[in-house]
């Protein structure tokens, strides 16, 4: 399934039009993700708290992890490097935390503030292997842009 992320990004700015609290945002936009496609098992924003964590913010899905270190799993990893991850076998990656076990595959994006911040990253599992591709990433990183960067 290719989601169309051009009609679902002018849905979200819709929605979140005037707003600016991060948490509102992240709400909104990961409510509108998590039910536009099926290859999304969980869908949800890891914050960054304090240097060097990220914890649990809006989710849809089955439990999360609490909290995420810069230093473990693919969360971990974009927070840390600030560059997407797409991670078709979750078992292939070092490191991996698996906060589900059903999880096979995951797309990860740093999430920017106006500043160039990174203030949280977008976390998107998927039951199925090599759910993901580089359009989802493009697409979702626009979305994240125009929604952070405002």
């Amino acid at each position: 399934m290719s989601l169309d992320y051009t009609s679902l990004a002018r849905t979200i700015a819709a929605l979140t039009n005037g707003e600016t609290d991060e948490v509102a945002l992240m709400a909104t936009i990961v409510c509108e993700l998590h039910h536009a496609d099926e290859r999304f098992d969980w869908t949800g924003f890891y914050r960054v708290t304090e240097p060097g964590l990220l914890k649990i913010g809006p989710y849809q899905g089955g439990h999360g992890c609490l909290q995420i270190p810069f230093d473990r799993g693919v969360c971990g990893a974009a927070a840390r490097t600030g560059e997407v991850q797409l991670v078709p076998d979750v078992d292939a990656f070092p490191g991996h935390i698996a906060c589900a076990s059903s999880t096979r595959s995951e797309l990860v994006l740093p999430v920017r503030n106006s500043q160039g911040d990174i203030i949280a990253v977008l976390d998107i599992d998927s039951d199925k292997p090599d759910a993901f591709t580089e359009a989802d990433a493009e697409g979702l990183a626009a979305i994240l842009n125009d929604c952070f960067t405002r």
